[in-house]
């Protein structure tokens, strides 16, 4: 349970990483823990719509995202296309961060709160 835990909240330091990056470079926002409180509801988010709606061919993981985005975009001024761009910086941040952590054999390849990595 412990390593669970410990699982959880690193990798979610990690996705709230890629969203600090992301809104640093999108909307020129620095609270890190901003961020954080950001991964964590886009993860609960992410969770509880792909349980109930994740299933549906297509439209599921469509539903998954865009409400995921719309958790970016209440957290963080600018609109949809602002999201979308603190979104795909998040992503690409935390795939290099996971990349490099990977290599050196620190953790595995994924990271709570950035979906899709």
């Amino acid at each position: 349970m412990i390593d669970s835990l410990i699982v959880f909240v690193v990798s979610l330091l990690i996705g709230a990483l890629g969203i600090f990056v992301g809104a640093k470079v999108i909307v020129d926002a620095e609270d890190y823990t901003y961020a954080a409180i950001t991964a964590l509801i886009g993860a609960i988010v992410w969770g509880l719509v792909g349980f109930f709606f994740g299933w549906i061919p297509l439209l599921g993981p469509l539903l998954v995202f865009v409400a995921y985005l719309a958790v970016v975009n209440a957290r963080y001024p600018g609109g949809w296309v602002d999201a979308a761009a603190i979104t795909i910086v998040a992503w690409l941040s935390v795939l290099v961060v996971l990349y490099v952590l990977a290599l050196v054999g620190v953790t595995g390849f994924d990271a709570v709160g950035v979906p899709g990595v």
